[in-house]
């Protein structure tokens, strides 16, 4: 192993340049690095609409952001701004823009790198002091905590969530289950009778819903669509709780049901007892991540899977997990295996979380 000589005092900066989901499951290495180097300065380098993922997180001491796609003159601001001020950069990623940021932030370097023969990777070993392959079959966290065990440096395993955040008048005082229908990518999502089905069947079990939702108008309209006057009456968050706030909803929630998003994974990471509706994604690689970390890797496909505080749930069609934009191969394409997801399946689940059986007839 190699070993990194390190001041007292070290500037460390952990370079994660995608997106919400990723920036959260990055957050188990930040702890790691914060236990291992208490007396360091640790900052962030992230996308400028992702920063909020890390409000309040008390492992972190500044977040340095950027535009998902700079201009040449910002890029050529922020190489002036980090050039050699960090003791270690930790890249988090194989592409070309995190470890370039990398190179240019400090004087020793650890990160992510392709398998050898991949384009790009023999630049990318020699760019980093020390170099990690990532194993192609395990889960984002493990990858991650890789770069911690080259380090030297024991596990901390659980995702730090946004902190210091109130759900206000959007947690209920009766119990309340929460649902997130709409994911970013319509590929990912559910049917709109599932939704309507759950709703009914989480009111029927005496529970209060709460539905998040971001202020896009189209998404907006799209929950306007799922839940109508003759439907139990869904408490609606419109976008007015940021994430902090939204962990605080999800803590006091008795369950949450969700798709392969962000807030499914904020979800796993608060210890609400989750339910997570994937389809054509590995729950292996990026599945949410329960609190305590996951002793036995999710599998590829399975109809219900639970490991500590999260179930995975999928409908488990041979050609499952594909690993595609759904079955026309683009981003607003449908996804059979979530179409004809039941939600017998998904209720069935909610009752296990629940620790109850299901009512008579409310399938």
């Amino acid at each position: 192993m190699t070993t990194l000589e390190l001041p007292e005092r070290p500037r460390i900066l952990v370079i994660t340049l995608r997106r919400l989901g990723d920036v959260l499951l990055t957050t188990p290495l930040i702890r790691t690095i914060r236990r291992g180097f208490p007396q360091a300065t640790l900052d962030m380098l992230v996308f400028r609409d992702t920063e909020d993922i890390l409000r309040g997180n008390p492992d972190i001491d500044n977040v340095v952001s950027m535009p998902a796609r700079p201009s040449a003159g910002e890029t050529l601001f922020l190489v002036r701004s980090i050039w050699r001020r960090y003791d270690l950069a930790v890249s988090t990623q194989a592409g070309d823009r995190p470890t370039f940021f990398a190179l240019v932030a400090a004087r020793r370097r650890i990160g992510l790198v392709p398998h050898a023969g991949k384009t790009g990777a023999w630049w990318k070993r020699h760019a980093h002091h020390i170099a990690v392959t990532a194993e192609p079959d395990s889960h984002r966290v493990s990858q991650l905590l890789g770069l911690a065990t080259a380090l030297g440096l024991g596990h901390a395993p659980d995702i730090v969530c946004p902190q210091n955040g109130t759900a206000g008048e959007f947690a209920p005082r009766t119990p309340y289950a929460v649902v997130h229908p709409n994911p970013f990518y319509r590929y990912k999502r559910w049917t709109e009778a599932g939704w309507r089905g759950l709703a009914r069947a989480l009111a029927a079990r005496g529970l209060a819903v709460v539905a998040t939702e971001g202020r896009e108008p189209a998404e907006q309209a799209y929950i306007d669509s799922l839940w109508g006057p003759d439907e139990p009456a869904v408490i609606r968050v419109r976008g007015h709780l940021d994430w902090a706030g939204l962990t605080a909803l999800l803590k006091g929630a008795v369950v949450y049901v969700g798709p392969d998003t962000s807030m499914t994974h904020l979800a796993a990471g608060s210890g609400c007892p989750t339910i997570a509706l994937y389809g054509p994604t590995s729950p292996r690689l990026i599945g949410p991540w329960p609190v305590g970390g996951l002793a036995d890797p999710w599998d590829h496909a399975g109809t219900i899977q639970h490991r500590g505080n999260v179930w995975v749930v999928q409908n488990p069609l041979p050609c499952l997990p594909c690993e595609k934009l759904g079955c026309e191969g683009h981003l607003d394409s449908y996804s059979r295996c979530l179409d004809e997801l039941p939600l017998r399946s998904v209720l069935t689940v909610v009752d296990e979380a629940l620790g109850r059986s299901s009512p008579s007839g409310a399938r």
